[in-house]
């Protein structure tokens, strides 16, 4: 009889289930040699089962219930997840707060315990519209008439006071930081104010931040910021804000909109107060008399002060001295001071504090919750990197066309969320009207970001926060993106021809997908001369930068980042001779069929189509 550490004994039990198997007790994870002690066989007997079933684990190896539970029926037994008891359910009752949404968490609090919390406030937009500058105006503003001196600490975060009410905002980066804690089940935004620049108007970036803010649910504030300047055009921006799909209240939209300028100060207040109505509507609300629960907004190590962790509380109150958990580190609070640089004793929801004492610092997006004391934070951390090494063991990848129709079949999705990127404008549009015709009485398919250009990494973070799939029209995967996909198992189509694109969603929404064929890139070449042959035809003179371009393999061209050709090898010579093939940091004259005219200083992508 074994108690894996931080769970419940378990135990085969001596009755027999009905269809005469033994009953075995299995923790919600356990490592592969616990399990072969609770079945009393060998730990290699064990891998050999796991073996069978297509998961590879060695003997220390953590591994969770479903996947135990396969292997003890395989064996004879009949599996039933033990409950846990005393210190062990005290922390799994903390593990699960750690998991939860933060609104199923306050939803289960006493409902007589809620109070109305200030609102936590993300700025976006594109850069040079004013987003630090209306941060600072917005401080020195309500901040800085308070603080000793006017110095101020940068903590990532601050609370602004307007009317006798608060509210936090959140200096982030943008956008990508935005929605790569949305990735991380960080939901720690309540309104996004969107600064559009009056002489500027809507650009690439407002549309990606409008695209992202939409997939999170979150309410949208408008702030058309340097209206103090002569070429100033407010309802041009507002124009351009409905192209996008941002209608504004004055236009009879429902998205607040407030001329403001950074420079001189003016709309500041309207700005706060405006903030302040959307916030009313959400009745944001928490319980400061229960134990913290927060977020890491930042965090990095001091080389005089340790681990520090920039966190916003969501609920309850957090107090120094207190043991946390934040994600998988732990430690005891030492200290916590806010954004004014002093040190502070509790931390209400929605104020931001940066706090020392952990082991390590945390990543962002992590949350953080207080225990009981430092040992059962030990205990939860241990947990918690048990059950991600388990769940990386089964591969739990995202939403995949191929997954798509058991995952609507189960209830689990009834929307497919899909990111496109194309070449052109007028392909994007195109494709978009196409993607969203399609679908069933079950499930619809919804483009929820749409722009030219390659996938990039911040493509592939919306697709992990959204559970959604990129398409790409005639477009190139950076190769930053490709790694991310692959790492946060994200499905990345690539089409040239848009009925093939419809066809493979279609059949996907109603579970007819043929198995795919995925592009794996084998080489890059770099173009340096250029032959002429007869008429119209060209030889590329290339060096081969990485990789191993194969006789077989397709190529192609690309020209100041666009491509301008593809099609198979023709032709693949070194010194007059045919070759199969040319390694990196060797010349070799390349000819493509389809492909008329090289330039020197193209780029030549080598691949290969292979069954995924």
């Amino acid at each position: 009889m074994v108690t894996p550490k931080g769970e419940t004994q378990a135990a085969t039990q001596e009755q027999q289930a009905g269809n005469g198997a033994r009953v075995l007790e299995i923790p919600h994870v356990l490592t592969v040699k616990e399990l072969g002690e609770l079945m009393g066989v060998s730990p290699v007997e064990v891998i050999k089962e796991l073996m069978k079933n297509g998961v590879m684990a060695s003997i220390n190896q953590s591994i969770d219930f479903d996947t135990a539970a396969i292997v003890a029926t395989d064996m004879g037994f009949e599996a039933v997840e033990a409950k846990p008891q005393g210190e062990a359910a005290a922390v799994a009752e903390v593990a699960h707060e750690l998991e939860a949404p933060l609104r199923v968490v306050i939803e289960e609090d006493d409902p007589s315990k809620l109070v109305s919390r200030p609102p936590v406030v993300t700025i976006m937009g594109h850069v040079d519209h004013g987003k630090t500058s209306l941060l600072d105006a917005i401080r020195k503003t309500n901040v800085t008439a308070q603080e000793a001196g006017g110095i101020t600490q940068h903590i990532g975060a601050y609370q602004a006071e307007t009317h006798g009410h608060h509210v936090t905002f959140l200096d982030t980066p943008g956008h990508e930081a935005f929605t790569a804690m949305r990735a991380r089940g960080a939901q720690v935004t309540d309104i996004v104010v969107l600064v559009v620049a009056a002489d500027d108007g809507v650009m690439p970036q407002t549309k990606e931040a409008i695209d992202h803010v939409r997939a999170a649910g979150v309410p949208l504030v408008v702030a058309i910021n340097k209206i103090d300047l002569p070429q100033a055009n407010p309802d041009r921006v507002k124009q351009e804000l409905s192209e996008a799909g941002v209608i504004i209240e004055e236009w009879g939209g429902d998205t607040p909109c407030v001329q403001v300028s950074a420079k001189t100060g003016q709309g500041l207040d309207d700005l706060l107060e405006t903030i302040l109505v959307v916030a009313e509507v959400q009745e944001l609300k928490a319980n400061p008399e229960r134990t913290a629960i927060g977020t890491v907004v930042e965090a990095e190590l001091s080389s005089t002060r340790g681990p520090l962790a920039t966190v916003l509380v969501q609920t309850g109150t957090l107090r120094a001295g207190d043991a946390v958990v934040v994600g998988e580190t732990y430690g005891r609070i030492k200290a916590m001071i806010n954004e004014r640089g002093q040190r502070v004793r509790e931390a209400a929801p929605s104020s931001p504090v940066e706090i020392l004492g952990l082991q390590v610092p945390p990543a962002a997006g992590d949350r953080l919750a207080v225990v009981k004391d430092e040992k059962t934070a030990r205990e939860i951390v241990t947990q918690h990197i048990r059950e991600r090494e388990a769940l990386a063991l089964r591969e739990r990848g995202g939403l995949t066309l191929e997954t798509l129709f058991g995952e609507i079949s189960a209830g689990k999705v009834k929307e497919l969320n899909v990111i496109l990127k194309a070449d052109v404008q007028g392909s994007v549009e195109a494709v978009r009207q196409a993607i969203e015709r399609l679908g069933t009485n079950e499930v619809k398919a919804r483009v929820i970001h749409a722009q030219t250009g390659t996938v990039t990494e911040s493509d592939v973070m919306l697709a992990v926060a959204s559970r959604g799939v990129i398409i790409g029209f005639n477009a190139r995967v950076e190769p930053g993106a490709k790694r991310l996909a692959e790492q946060e198992r994200v499905d990345i189509r690539l089409y040239n021809i848009i009925y093939q694109l419809t066809e493979d969603i279609e059949k996907a929404l109603r579970g007819m997908l043929a198995p795919v064929y995925k592009e794996v890139v084998t080489a890059h070449a770099e173009v340096r001369q250029v032959f002429k042959v007869g008429r119209r035809g060209q030889i590329a003179g290339c060096y081969v930068r990485d990789g191993s371009v194969t006789r077989t393999d397709s190529a192609r061209l690309l020209r100041d980042g666009q491509i301008a050709g593809e099609g198979k090898i023709d032709s693949l010579r070194r010194f007059q001779e045919d070759v199969r093939e040319v390694q990196t940091g060797y010349e070799c004259g390349i000819k493509i069929e389809g492909v008329e005219e090289f330039q020197e200083g193209d780029v030549l992508e080598f691949f290969r189509m292979e069954q995924a």
